[in-house]
């Protein structure tokens, strides 16, 4: 039995432990098809519940739907998850930034039952960042139950994000470029490969359940040489639109948490409004699918006075609903409002240049929604490759990469953060893998402290502390109080020369006149980033550490940038 046993371990030494690529492909895999799941089962409840609540929207107190919907997703969230309310990414962007990509367990599907919740009932939000969130933690709890390290597990959060976003679209290439650009923040070779594979299998899932699945479907565009100074423009507009949806979103939510009620009434108030405007204009409820569909394919009958308006009620009720309790992603919307944008671009450029000979409107909607997504997300390649795997339209690929780069760009001269970044920038928390903050934060106070040094009493007379300096190489001693221990001052050998070459001063003085009190400690809490910024300020090559009014240790910038070599190379190690 025991040969047996020692068997299977060989194996499994011999194809996990000493290549880790082998482990990561096949848990990434895994991680592929349970988001692939995840998202399929929130897509098809959406779909059942929108279609079995359609028949109410025609009466006067339909409003009230999305406020039901937003009120239980909130009490959802607060009360039984106990996670705020949102729509997820920057959760995960953050715990793969600080935490080594951790996710609690029930993050795998705490959002998913609350933008259920939020979008089945109207809201005005998307389904793809709460399976994002979904497969993320599916792949972080993945690792953990392997064992797995913080770069392999920051793998598997992609992993998990990747097949999520190519199930929920049937796209797998946007998967992996949107889990790499946005959530990981940097290509390498040993996350590419079962990422990719990650995206792969969450498709293949998504198209085996519900088979010849294709989300938006159009005629073919006649793209032309016509449409490249058009492009331009467009791209310009949809930067504008992109910042001021990231501005209004952001402005929202600010006020809701000025706001003294409680969060249920938030709930009902942001659920009411999306509510009453969606009566007056459907094209803001739910996810907008529908009226994505009709847009591209040339059968949207909105004027271009109205298809202006709805750019704009769409923005705002999506606002309300992320802003004020509900819970959901802002892809879907990013897409509708883009189409809109491009729709009102394709009837005003009609109706000034009616003989220029531009492609159909349907192909307007398509630049416009690539425009919306790169530029709120400040994600070029996603909003490229997201818009021709899910609509097919090859044709007109040179257009959507100008629009693309275009608007990303202008997007990010204008609010150099996006969407998802910005929050957690200004919180400090946005540190990305392989970069001087992100080392740092991964080095801690109590580490890099050296605490053999000899201390030294207040009371001592100058000639003790003469004796004690020619069997010590210390260049910093600290002074202490008799009795207490409390820490008092630092004497810097280099400081002190003056006494120390004129022996009648020995007896005269006691270490208290000479010693150093304006020297600036830090504390076991501190940041190591805030620590180096004290050193900086101050000119100081070490620095004294007191906890508790007791002295701990020295740093020394020495010591941070030994430990700081040595993180940089295994955290930009492929191995």
């Amino acid at each position: 039995m025991s040969k047996i046993k020692n068997f299977y371990k060989n194996i499994y030494h011999r194809l996990f432990q000493l290549d880790d690529r082998l482990l990561l492909i096949i848990a990434g895999s895994i991680a592929g098809i349970c988001s692939g799941l995840a998202a399929v089962a929130l897509r098809l409840s959406l779909e059942s519940v929108l279609e079995w609540l359609h028949p109410f929207r025609q009466y006067g107190w339909a409003f009230i739907l999305p406020a039901v919907g937003a009120l239980l997703s909130s009490l959802y969230l607060e009360k039984i998850a106990r996670e705020g309310a949102g729509h997820g990414v920057p959760e995960v962007i953050y715990s793969v930034s600080r935490h080594g990509g951790l996710l609690r367990f029930r993050s795998s599907y705490s959002r998913l039952i609350s933008s259920f919740l939020t979008i089945g009932s109207g809201g005005s939000a998307g389904p793809e960042a709460p399976v994002v969130m979904s497969g993320s933690a599916i792949g972080s709890n993945i690792a953990k139950f392997l064992g797995l390290n913080d770069r392999q597990r920051i793998t598997l959060v992609g992993c998990g994000t990747a097949g999520a976003i190519a199930s929920i679209f049937n796209a797998p290439i946007a998967g992996l470029v949107f889990s790499i650009e946005v959530i990981l923040g940097e290509w390498k070779f040993v996350n590419i490969i079962p990422i990719a594979i990650a995206a792969v299998a969450g498709a293949q899932v998504s198209q085996a359940i519900i088979p010849d699945q294709v989300i938006f479907t159009h005629l073919p565009f006649q793209v032309g040489g016509s449409d490249i100074l058009p492009s331009l423009c467009l791209a310009v507009v949809t930067a504008l639109v992109s910042v001021l949806f990231t501005k209004v979103l952001r402005q929202t939510g600010k006020i809701a948490k000025k706001s003294t009620l409680p969060f249920w009434a938030r709930a009902i108030i942001g659920g009411s409004t999306v509510g009453i405007i969606g009566m007056f204009m459907p094209v803001v409820l739910a996810e907008g699918y529908h009226s994505i569909q009709s847009m591209i394919s040339g059968t949207f009958s909105m004027g271009i006075f109205f298809a202006f308006v709805a750019v704009f009620a769409k923005l705002f009720a999506t606002a309300m609903t992320l802003g004020w309790g509900g819970s959901g992603g802002i892809f879907a919307p990013c897409l509708v409002i883009g189409s809109l944008t491009g729709i009102v671009f394709h009837k005003a450029l009609f109706f000034l240049l009616p003989t220029m000979g531009c492609a159909r409107e349907g192909a307007y909607a398509l630049l416009g929604m690539t425009g919306l997504v790169s530029g709120v997300m400040q994600a070029p390649l996603t909003g490229i490759f997201l818009i021709v795997e899910i609509t097919g339209g090859y044709e007109a690929i040179l257009p959507l990469i100008v629009v693309s780069s275009i608007s990303s760009t202008m997007s990010h001269y204008i609010e150099p953060a996006s969407f998802y970044f910005k929050e957690l920038i200004e919180r400090g928390q946005f540190l990305r893998p392989g970069t001087d903050a992100r080392i740092l934060s991964d080095l801690n106070v109590s580490e890099l402290i050296e605490t053999k040094f000899i201390k030294v009493s207040e009371n001592m007379v100058f000639r003790e502390f003469i004796e004690v300096i020619k069997t010590s190489n210390q260049n910093f001693f600290p002074v202490i109080e008799d009795g207490t221990d409390e820490y008092k001052g630092v004497i810097q050998i280099s400081a002190i020369r003056k006494y120390a070459l004129d022996p009648g001063m020995y007896d005269m003085i006691f270490l208290s006149q000479i010693m150093d009190t304006q020297v600036m400690t830090a504390s076991l809490e501190n940041d190591l980033q805030e620590v180096l910024d004290y050193m900086d300020i101050n000119h100081m090559d070490s620095i004294p550490v007191v906890e508790n009014d007791r002295f701990v240790g020295m740093i020394s910038k020495t010591r941070i940038l030994d430990l700081y070599r040595r993180e940089l190379i295994m955290q930009t190690s492929d191995h």
